[in-house]
Parts: structure tokens; sequence; C-alpha cells
């Protein structure tokens, strides 16, 4: 059965069994199905494209330093020389690691991964230390 409230179309399993209101009482049945969802083929979204960031470091400061900022000046960032920096993807640390210069292209940084999350497991991004 096709979801009609579904602007891509897709197509979802009636499990039979009416939807039931707060009291207990049946409502009606449209009751999706969605036992199989945790099976479905990942290569529906295998060509997704998202966004991965690079987290050099962070700071913080009042709007008062904020807005004295200006061109050559200098912010201290909570990451040290050696550090591990994160890797986020949506928002997620999903890894971290170390800056590394390209040996190609001396004019371009990359990423060794020292550390990667996995399933179940979970990485915190690193705090900002208050100025």
């Amino acid at each position: 059965m096709i979801d009609p409230n579904d602007p891509h179309g897709s197509e979802i399993e009636h499990s039979g069994q009416p939807y039931m209101d707060e009291e207990g009482g049946e409502e009606d049945d449209r009751r999706p199905d969605f036992r199989g969802a945790d099976k479905m083929d990942l290569d529906l979204v295998l060509d997704v494209s998202v966004t991965m960031q690079v987290v050099l470091g962070s700071a913080r400061m009042s709007v008062s330093e904020l807005l004295k900022l200006n061109r050559g000046s200098i912010v201290k960032l909570d990451t040290k020389v050696g550090d591990p920096i994160d890797v986020v993807v949506n928002g997620r640390v999903i890894a971290r690691g170390e800056i590394v210069v390209l040996d190609q292209d001396d004019q371009q940084f990359g990423v060794t991964l020292t550390e990667v999350a996995t399933p179940g497991s979970k990485l915190t991004a690193k705090k900002a230390k208050a100025a």
C-alpha cells in the first residue's frame, strides 16, 4: 500500500491491527507495519551526501570581546598542538584525529583518524573553555 501522506510515495505494509484511541477503543484500521524497517536496503541511502566538518577547536568570549575582533586579531582556541580534533557529521562526533599536511600538496590539510565511533559507542564533543 502507498502511504498517501508520504511525498515520496513510499510503500508501507498494513499490520491488520486497528489504531486504538487513548481509552483503548478502535479508531480505524490504517496502522502501518514498520517491523521490516530495520532490514531496509542500504543501497537507498549510500549515495546520500553528508557534510563532514573537522573542528580544530573552539573559544568562548563575551559579546564585547567579539565586537573588538578585526583583521589580524588572534583567537585562542581550546585545542593545543597535538590534541585530537573532532570529526563531525550532522552535528554528531563520529571520529577523532590529527591534522596532517598532505604529501602530494603541502598547501592542503587532511586528517588522520585515530578514533572512530562504532555502533553503540558514542564520542562526545570537546567543550569550549570559558574565556
